[in-house]
């Protein structure tokens, strides 16, 4: 009764269950870095961890694996939390990723070692369709995850059980609040974990009779809980989990675009559909960073993170002053969602 795993084992009655899984966790920023630290406490076999950004000073209220230091380095979040993760438990195999979560990459690493669990630690719909999709392609299990302000939201995707993300549409919360344009507090981030950790863990026990088969969403702050059973919304004709699905987010044509302007020092980002834009609501976004935004009937303009963006209605956006598309992409993302 003393073994590390011991309480673990007493609930389950079952010994160390988790020895031999892998899971693939996409994002290590605030829901995936109290994932990480989930699964590696109960003994994960291995956990792979991909992420694109680096910690700096504003992750700190939220992301528990980083401190003072990762931020001053501005280290990569995936090595950050690797170093911080073996010192938690120094048997996890635990392997670290620094790139861009997009088709390509994470196809790689499903064909090189598919994992028995897909877990959304990421902060946009662009990605989580990707996965999405890949978990139908591969059979492979997934946790959808989302949090903004004092709200979270989660629910278990099953291929050929459960209807999928496209399948939830709508259903989902709407999409374009993002953490950095209304803010968050920590507590919604531990709540959204604790509806995914749970669920991981039934799931990598083998334990899918106990399964959530709810769309579960909670307001911390407005006292809020609500859940709604997707048994029924599962479309026959979903192009993503349908017996004649084509994964379309898997496609090239479905994924954010951006070039390099010739001779302007300015990137262009083309989301895969068009879509009208509310440019006032996002101009009264902006303005809580204290940018100054400028706005006419067809576009809006202000300067964030030292970069001068122009937006569009129907959802391209300008950022000039850079020629480096990741940069403009991810700045994209953190305002659009």
């Amino acid at each position: 009764m003393n073994s590390r795993y011991s309480r673990q084992e007493l609930f389950l009655k079952e010994e160390h269950p988790y020895a031999n899984k892998h899971v693939l966790l996409v994002g290590a920023g605030a829901l995936g870095s109290a994932l990480a630290e989930m699964l590696v406490r109960a003994g994960i076999g291995q956990l792979t961890i991909i992420d694109r950004d680096y910690v700096d000073w504003t992750n700190l209220q939220r992301q528990q694996l980083y401190n003072e230091q990762d931020a001053r380095d501005s280290l990569p979040k995936a090595e950050a939390a690797k170093k911080r993760l073996q010192e938690i438990n120094s048997d996890v195999s635990i392997s670290a990723i620094t790139a861009d979560a997009g088709p390509q990459e994470l196809s790689a690493l499903m064909d090189e070692k598919c994992p028995d669990l897909l877990l959304d630690g990421t902060d946009n719909f662009e990605t989580r369709f990707i996965i999405n999709d890949l978990s139908q392609k591969y059979q492979v299990p997934w946790i959808y995850g989302a949090c903004v302000g004092s709200q979270g939201v989660s629910c278990v995707i099953v291929p050929g059980e459960t209807p999928c993300l496209a399948c939830l549409l709508d259903v989902l919360p709407a999409e374009g609040m993002t953490c950095d344009t209304a803010g968050i507090i920590a507590p919604a981030v531990q709540m959204t974990t604790a509806f995914q950790g749970a669920e991981a863990l039934k799931i990598l026990a083998g334990r899918w009779e106990d399964i959530r088969r709810e769309l579960v969403g909670v307001d911390l702050w407005k006292n809020t809980y609500s859940s709604i059973s997707t048994v029924s919304l599962k479309k026959a004709d979903c192009p993503s989990c349908s017996d004649t699905a084509v994964y379309p987010y898997l496609t090239e044509e479905n994924q954010t675009k951006t070039a390099v302007l010739c001779g302007r020092n300015t990137v262009q980002v083309r989301p895969p559909n068009n879509r009208a834009f509310n440019l006032p609501e996002i101009a009264a976004m902006l303005k809580q960073w204290d940018a100054s935004v400028k706005m006419n009937g067809f576009l809006l303009s202000a300067i964030v993170s030292g970069k001068r963006i122009v937006l569009f209605q129907d959802g391209r956006m300008l950022v000039h002053g850079s020629k480096d598309p990741e940069e403009a992409k991810k700045l994209y993302q953190r305002l659009l969602g």
